[in-house]
């Protein structure tokens, strides 16, 4: 549907942003209206995310001006940026790790909470309850370290912090793939509740047929450029693709057969696997197979994935790489049976964002790249950062960038691309195309059913259902904690009966 074009609570005009001689926003300018759902999308580095950072307040605009409400804005910082009633989830995590989660729902605005100097935390931590509640979100304890969440109960508090304003515009800057299935109803439900208080809200995704659900109109980036703005009403998600990358996506997107097919040797073996996630989980998995795992936000998903690759404990059970026997107890020695594990948790869990990305290839690489007298070889590491580049199309001035640099989906190129340059027999993917656009997913299939094919097994982890869908031959679905139902492709299976298992 398509919101009527009421007051405009937001404007940007001739919005310019450089970065070197990188053009990340060029003459932006874009207007949001009250009770309207904005898409925003565009391929990796197109200039979304800086477009937001600046709107929010975390990057200064080299050029252009903003309204916000009718009155000239030009926020120094983030807090700024929402006393003039503007909330924003980032891409990357934005939550002290150190502070309780009640204190980061009110970073930057105890001031409410003091008397006599004094800052009432029974109070804060009361009133971030019920911002909780109010939203619809489960409870979760408010003094517990924000740095023990999980991702997606990390996205969840910074949701509720940027709500807590009462804000005029909400943006949401890939949020959703960090969510499970419940806890995406829950934002969309706030979405609709927004829009009928009159508010704006801008969502970016790369998950097109979503955003076409989801909003009312879409801002279309290319380039540092805005190409197009659509109504929802006027376009398929294959024509946003379109205008996105600015061509049509040849070839298929995912597997185009409807088997299963993979050998009928067993190179890993899950007995009776159980942690305080997760209980007795048993499976095996085949040379060549894709094996796919989903759940809802309790199932135990994510630390399932941890706990094969050894870097979560287990209080029962045991992994076992069949070819040695062996019983996988550490990432090191998973690493040296041939086994690659790429987290959801990217900046926290696999990459080193404040160093280079041939730094960060290198990580894993090591056997690779070393020389004839053991020592690491330069010439080695830069050409296979070269080749991860090359290959995955990150967008970079070269290997010695920065991570930290990158754009999100530049960041998960270089965390699955290093996995999958190498000459690996099984591999644990946690949501692997996270955060990328559709040209880069599209890839990033093509890539993993070539790796099928030579044989090489995965286990896929994932929150989006039509990724599992088109790609696995084997899927376990999980509910709170324990295997539900194990379905093969030939069965058919789809997002409908999925998620009546799941729930």
């Amino acid at each position: 549907m398509t919101a009527q074009k009421g007051e405009v609570v937001f404007k940007a005009e001739h919005m310019k942003k450089y970065f070197g001689a990188t053009h990340a926003n060029d003459d932006v300018t874009i207007e949001l209206y009250r009770g309207e759902a904005r898409g925003l999308i565009g391929e990796n580095g197109s200039g979304k995310s800086t477009l937001i950072s600046m709107i929010a307040g975390i990057a200064q605009k080299d050029s252009g001006t903003m309204t916000m409400n009718g009155g000239v804005f030009e926020p120094q910082n983030s807090i700024d940026a929402s006393r003039h009633k503007i909330g924003t989830v980032v891409q990357e995590l934005g939550l002290v790790d150190g502070l309780p989660v009640g204190m980061n729902i009110f970073l930057g605005r105890t001031e409410q909470f003091k008397k006599g100097g004094v800052l009432n935390m029974r109070r804060l931590y009361r009133e971030a309850e019920e911002q909780f509640s109010k939203w619809n979100f489960p409870p979760m304890p408010m003094r517990r370290m924000t740095g023990d969440l999980t991702v997606e109960e990390k996205k969840i508090v910074e949701l509720v912090r940027a709500l807590s304003i009462d804000p005029d515009l909400l943006i949401l800057d890939e949020i959703t793939q960090a969510l499970s299935l419940n806890n995406r109803r829950i934002l969309f439900d706030i979405i609709e509740q927004l829009k009928a208080a009159n508010k704006a809200v801008m969502m970016v995704t790369h998950d097109v047929e979503e955003m076409v659900d989801v909003t009312d109109n879409i801002t279309i980036m290319r380039d540092g450029e805005i190409v197009d703005t659509k109504s929802c009403d006027d376009v398929t998600a294959d024509d946003v693709k379109r205008l996105m990358v600015g061509r049509d996506l040849k070839g298929a997107y995912y597997r185009e057969d409807q088997q299963e097919s993979y050998g009928d040797e067993v190179v890993l073996k899950v007995e009776n696997l159980s942690s305080d996630h997760f209980q007795d989980v048993s499976f095996e998995l085949h040379k060549g197979e894709i094996l796919g795992v989903c759940g809802l936000s309790d199932a135990g998903i994510h630390e399932l994935a941890e706990a094969l690759f050894a870097v979560r404990d287990v209080t029962r059970g045991r992994v076992v790489y069949t070819k040695s026997n062996d019983k996988i107890q550490s990432p090191r020695q998973a690493m040296g049976l041939k086994m690659g594990y790429v987290p959801k948790d990217r900046d926290k869990q696999a990459l080193m964002v404040n160093d280079s990305i041939e730094d960060n290839v290198a990580l894993p690489t090591v056997e690779l790249i070393r020389g004839k007298l053991g020592f690491l070889s330069p010439k080695k590491r830069k050409e296979l950062a070269g080749k991860v580049i090359a290959e995955f199309e990150v967008k970079t001035s070269g290997g010695g960038q920065l991570l930290s640099s990158l754009s999100g989906g530049n960041r998960q190129k270089v965390n699955l691309g290093r996995w999958m340059i190498q000459d690996k027999e099984i591999l644990i993917l946690d949501c692997p195309t996270r955060g990328v656009d559709v040209g880069v997913k599209s890839y990033i299939y093509h890539r993993m059913t070539e790796a099928k094919q030579a044989g090489v097994s995965m286990v896929v982890v994932s929150d989006e259902l039509p990724e599992l869908i088109g790609m696995v031959d084997t899927l376990i679905i999980m509910k709170a904690g324990k295997v539900e139902q194990v379905s093969k492709r030939s069965s058919g299976f789809t997002e409908e009966a999925i998620i009546e298992v799941m729930l």
